[in-house]
């Protein structure tokens, strides 16, 4: 059977969208995604303010409540019927996440095992077919088929088969496996 692992962060999860919604209401400004096309927040907020975009995903709350990108949880649990599906995610990024991101993980995606989360730093350890993640790096690092999944920081990579919404994952995965 198919192994695919998925990153959580900005492939299932919003949180580019909520951690811009927190940086902008907290000082007053209107940053966009549009102004984010081949950059990450970090290389546009003020080099003053990265201790506060930071403290910002340090928050307990932060990974809480997050919004779920549209089809995420269709499309995997339809995934899951036919593969094997693990969540990896670079939680040693943001220690303070791991409770908040297994919670999360629970209330959106019960049909997947808690036996099936991978809190990781690097995931080139990940034994699987495939790798979907926005990050480059994660995919460069990886041994299996990697499916870079469209974000503003990435748009300018290639080298990656690439998907830029659940819907085009669905496709992609449509003849496999049957």
């Amino acid at each position: 059977m198919l192994r695919i692992c998925v990153d959580m962060d900005e492939v299932m999860a919003d949180t580019l969208g909520e951690h811009l919604r927190r940086y902008n209401a907290a000082f007053g400004e209107a940053i966009e995604i549009d102004d984010l096309q081949g950059k990450g927040l970090w290389d546009v907020v003020a080099y003053d303010r990265q201790g506060q975009l930071r403290a910002i995903l340090d928050a307990e709350d932060f990974f809480a409540d997050l919004p779920l990108f549209p089809g995420a949880q269709e499309v995997l649990r339809d995934l899951a019927n036919r593969f094997e599906v693990y969540i990896a995610t670079s939680a040693m990024s943001v220690p303070t996440s791991f409770n908040a991101k297994y919670h999360w993980l629970q209330r959106h995606f019960p049909f997947l095992p808690p036996t099936h989360y991978v809190f990781c730093g690097d995931k080139g350890i990940l034994r699987a077919d495939y790798l979907i993640d926005d990050t480059p790096k994660n995919l460069a690092r990886f041994e299996g088929t990697g499916i870079l999944f469209s974000a503003p920081h990435n748009l300018g990579v290639s080298g990656f088969a690439r998907v830029s919404s659940w819907a085009e994952v669905a496709t992609y995965f449509e003849n496999l496996g049957r």
